[in-house]
């Protein structure tokens, strides 16, 4: 139904995006850039690249829970539990396979991309239609939220458009968007 890898991807661009010394959203300065690297690779030499990654997801979601949570809805970081089960399971696999995720964590160090839908382009993470699709999405009128049509179905798409969705949120002030799912 979802795509785990393809989820950690997306997570991981805007857990990274999001971080205080890019976007302000959330209270993590640099946690996956050089000095989570430079702070937590010493003590976790094979795991500090996905501890790091557990650590700011964490963080983010608490704070988009802190600004915007629709009872009964979906966002980025707070999916149906059996999605969030089978990703938390899917952990062990990503850490049998790191040196795999290696250059996605590289590359998040050391992007110096403006805008998070431009780096979910370059990591081919969302398409041309989705891109127009966030573009015309808005926010709510206090400018928090951002809901996505009602009565879709979870997959790939709907997980996309959640991530590309933070798109929407200024410097400081994240949007959190957040869709209600067909019965």
């Amino acid at each position: 139904m979802i795509d785990l890898d393809r989820l950690l991807k997306l997570r991981l661009v805007v857990a990274r995006y999001g971080e205080m010394d890019r976007a302000a959203w959330w209270n993590t300065r640099g946690m996956l850039g050089r000095y989570g690297e430079m702070a937590v690779e010493p003590g976790l030499p094979r795991t500090h690249r996905f501890a790091r990654a557990r650590v700011v997801f964490a963080v983010a979601r608490l704070r988009c829970d802190e600004l915007f949570d629709p009872p009964g809805c979906v966002t980025l970081w707070k999916l149906p539990a059996e999605i969030e089960d089978q990703f938390d399971e899917h952990w062990h696999a990503w850490l049998a396979a790191r040196d795999q995720w290696d250059p996605l964590f590289d590359e998040l160090v050391a992007s110096e991309e403006t805008g998070l839908l431009g780096e979910l382009v370059t990591r081919q993470l969302i398409s041309a239609g989705e891109v127009e699709t966030v573009e015309a999405m808005r926010r709510s009128a206090e400018g928090r939220a951002l809901q996505l049509p009602d009565g879709q179905s979870l997959g790939d798409r709907l997980v996309t458009l959640l991530a590309g969705g933070f798109a929407k949120g200024e410097h400081g002030a994240p949007t959190i968007p957040y869709a209600r799912l067909a019965e």
